[in-house]
């Protein structure tokens, strides 16, 4: 059975600084690119970062210089520094993994974390 659990959410005023932490079971971790994803009512969920297994990184261009995404494959988990946060970076966020194969695409979400950037 696959988890991915996070945590790290709460409120912080505009220019602070929140960690997420996600960690991840029933899945070989190592192999998996892991990712965080945010969404807020109404909108469509969109990508924050990725880290692949290989530790290459993307980032959308609104958290870029502001956000780092980092893996310990040996604790099985992802995290998500956030610093310089803004009240536009309010949201659920979610955890991703996902390994594609040949036959198949395996992808497990979290449950969400709440992140509220407000003063």
């Amino acid at each position: 059975q696959v988890q991915l659990v996070e945590s790290g959410g709460g409120s912080v005023q505009p220019g602070g600084s929140l960690r997420l932490s996600c960690a991840a079971s029933g899945i070989i971790f190592s192999i998996n690119t892991m990712g965080w994803y945010r969404q807020t009512p109404g909108k469509q969920r969109e990508l924050v970062a990725t880290i692949t297994s290989g530790s290459t990184t993307t980032y959308a261009d609104s958290v870029k210089g502001r956000f780092t995404i980092s893996r310990d494959n040996a604790k099985k988990t992802v995290y998500l520094q956030m610093s310089s946060l803004n009240p536009e970076d309010t949201a659920v966020y979610y955890c991703n993994a996902n390994h594609q194969t040949p036959w198949r695409l395996y992808n497990y979400w979290g449950q969400g974390t709440q992140v509220t950037v407000s003063s």
